[in-house]
């Protein structure tokens, strides 16, 4: 965002610059009331010394206190939801905000001798926290702690999921992905929230004098020092007091930009400009040359992909996709998306449907990141994983961005997956080179994903999902980030490698090229129920789904079967050459390209016509796109040339017409 120039209103500048004056007049104070002179004999003096070691050991210890409670209770209260949340976090807080002495009495009543549990842990345990250096450790603690926890929930709430979700995907633990991806990820916040912690637990006072006393050598550490010095010797206790203030002015410098600074909020989605000049973008994946097009009747009369002999496998590299059992994939989905799918092993599923069809659901029910009940059924091979955890079922997810983990390298990313299912690091890295190799980014093993361009990150999360030997594929919207040539390049090299693949891949795509050139079957969502299920080619013909026809760039008309033809929704009728049977639900299907424009009613052997308005007009290839509001609306294509003669325009009346045997009506 950038800063407002000019000159600052006075209303505002002078009582910011008194804000400024009234905070900074106390720390010169203590600067021009530094005994210089004498400050180095003052500040090793033994008393001083003591203090400083033993506010050290407790400063030290409080903060691996807050450590190790501290950061599972900021991932709880960042990553789940559980009822109370709001207060737990109140009480995360309330030790910031209370005086001292006030923390220092809670204290007491909850860990004295007469607390709450004070008698049970002297009893039980032996253990006597007032008045001694563990009882300055838990004062310390109690104070400070909160600064940790909430700076390291804000750095995990800034931290996307999907880093997690695909670190668990590939195999590994959540305790493993705890610390081999969310630490790494927001190791800056944690290394704020420590520093700040710790500084905090070194200026401790209030609360350590009240519950554990002013002891030399137990618990009197360096503020207390200073207030038992502001008694006899005032300037011991400025030489001190400024000791104590450059501690916390260098900590505060050191975390500048971190704590106080702007913050960004998914670190795993910054990249730097790609050497190769390719075009950055989160996700991706090239080589190869095919050209894109627009989809039509005929582009999808062919097989869907080809399949290679050498195509890599999910058994591991080198290993050749004959040598190894293909999976199926039987699942039962329930919830908001309610999907049964039975698909041969190495078999590649589009799933296509508007927004909030349930695509995204289905994906996550199969991974195991929904309710356990919302996946009924799950069989993939011969097991049935519909009761594992995410990390056991054999289900890699490759998100749209790819969700490479920033602090990994490429090679380290793609054998990620390999060393969670517990091979060998050696071994597991050999087969992430060979994967690497095979997708065309093996000489960028070494780089970190902020140095690889999108397509080239996508390459590396393909790679990363395959050497994890899933028997389940999961591909988000793979291309969806893409400029159009490098979606075409990316495009054949996925439909190489995924010929190879002996269990299912799913590819949830809104790409109508992308559905036909890389899967064997399309299933069609709308409202979480499966509409259509069908052989590329079958859905393009006969689509079932408005949404699904339109996509495919042709008009799709809902209505009712009549004798001739259609009845639809708005009243209007249409005939066909092939109706079907009187009162059943049916879909009219016509290509733009079989609408015909005239300013003036059409007269003539077309039995479809009616008026409309243009109200848009758009290039599409070779050809102009005509949006026309009528009864139905419809969707024209006409030359530029005819476009000039008709003097089409926005807001210009016209008639469209189409011939009966250019209706398709698809039984719903």
């Amino acid at each position: 965002m950038s800063r407002v120039k000019g000159r600052a209103p006075l209303a505002l500048t002078l009582p910011a610059g008194l804000a400024v004056v009234f905070l900074l007049l106390p720390l010169a104070g203590v600067l021009a009331g530094a005994p210089w002179s004498t400050l180095p004999r003052r500040l090793t003096a033994p008393a001083v010394t003591e203090a400083l070691g033993l506010s050290l050991v407790v400063s030290g210890w409080a903060l691996l206190l807050s450590l190790v409670l501290g950061v599972p209770l900021a991932w709880l209260l960042a990553r789940v939801s559980f009822r109370g949340k709001a207060l737990v976090r109140v009480l995360v807080m309330l030790p910031m905000v209370l005086p001292p002495t006030v923390a220092g009495v809670a204290l007491l009543q909850g860990y004295g001798r007469r607390g709450l549990i004070g008698e049970q842990l002297s009893d039980w345990f032996g253990v006597t926290l007032p008045f001694s250096t563990a009882g300055a450790v838990v004062a310390s603690a109690f104070v400070s702690m909160p600064f940790l926890v909430i700076s390291l929930e804000g750095a995990l709430a800034g931290l996307h999921p999907r880093y997690e979700e695909t670190a668990v995907s590939l195999g590994a633990s959540p305790l493993r992905t705890f610390f081999t991806v969310t630490v790494p990820m927001v190791a800056p916040g944690l290394l704020a929230g420590a520093a700040l912690c710790w500084a905090r637990a070194l200026g401790e006072f209030g609360a350590t004098i009240t519950f554990a006393g002013n002891l030399p050598g137990t618990t009197q550490t360096l503020p207390l020092q200073v207030y038992l010095l502001l008694q006899n010797d005032p300037d011991g206790a400025v030489a001190v007091s400024l000791l104590l203030l450059a501690v916390a002015t260098a900590v505060l410098i050191a975390l500048r930009g971190r704590w106080i600074g702007p913050q960004g909020t998914d670190r795993g989605t910054t990249q730097a400009p790609a050497p190769d000049g390719e075009t950055l973008s989160p996700g991706a994946l090239p080589t190869g040359a095919v050209s894109a097009g627009a989809v039509s009747a005929g582009a999808v009369s062919g097989s869907p992909r080809a399949v290679p002999g050498n195509a890599p496998s999910a058994g591991g590299a080198g290993v050749r996709s004959e040598d190894v059992p293909r999976w199926s994939l039987v699942a039962e989905i329930a919830g908001h998306a309610r999907v049964e799918l039975d698909v041969a092993g190495g078999s590649t599923v589009a799933v296509v449907g508007p927004n909030g069809a349930g695509k995204t659901t289905l994906l996550r029910a199969l991974l195991g990141l929904t309710d356990r009940a919302t996946a009924r059924s799950l069989r993939l091979g011969d097991k049935d994983v519909s009761s594992l955890p995410p990390h056991r079922r054999g289900i890699a997810w490759v998100p749209q961005d790819g969700a490479l983990f920033p602090h990994l390298t490429a090679l380290a990313n793609t054998a990620y997956g390999r060393t969670a299912q517990g091979a060998s690091k050696a071994h597991a890295r050999a087969e992430a080179q060979e994967w690497l190799d095979r997708l065309g980014v093996g000489h960028l093993a070494h780089r970190r994903p902020g140095q690889l361009s999108g397509g080239q990150a996508q390459r590396v999360a393909l790679a990363r999902a395959l050497a994890a030997r899933p028997r389940l594929l999961l591909l988000d919207e793979p291309l969806a980030a893409l400029d159009q040539t490098t979606r075409a390049r990316v495009r054949h090299t996925l439909r190489d490698h995924l010929a190879g693949f002996p269990g299912v891949c799913l590819i949830v795509t809104h790409d109508p090229v992308e559905a036909v050139s890389l899967a064997d079957r399309v299933l069609v969502l709308e409202g979480g129920e499966s509409v259509q299920y069908a052989p590329p080619a079958e859905v393009a013909r006969h689509p079932r789904s408005p949404w699904v026809a339109r996509m495919l760039g042709r008009n799709a008309w809902p209505g009712t079967a009549t004798a001739d033809g259609l009845e639809l929704s708005g009243g209007a009728r249409l005939v066909a050459a092939e109706p079907l049977p009187g009162g059943v639900p049916g879909l009219a299907v016509v290509g733009p390209e079989a609408v015909s424009v005239h300013r003036n009613r059409p007269t003539g052997s077309p039995r479809n016509n009616w008026p409309g308005t243009v109200r848009e007009l758009t290039a599409h290839g070779s050809r102009m796109r005509v949006l026309i509001d009528a009864a139905p609306e419809v969707v024209a294509e006409v030359t530029p040339v005819a476009a000039a003669e008709l003097g089409l325009a926005e807001g210009v009346p016209v008639w469209v017409s189409v011939k009966a045997t250019e209706v398709t009506l698809v039984a719903l």
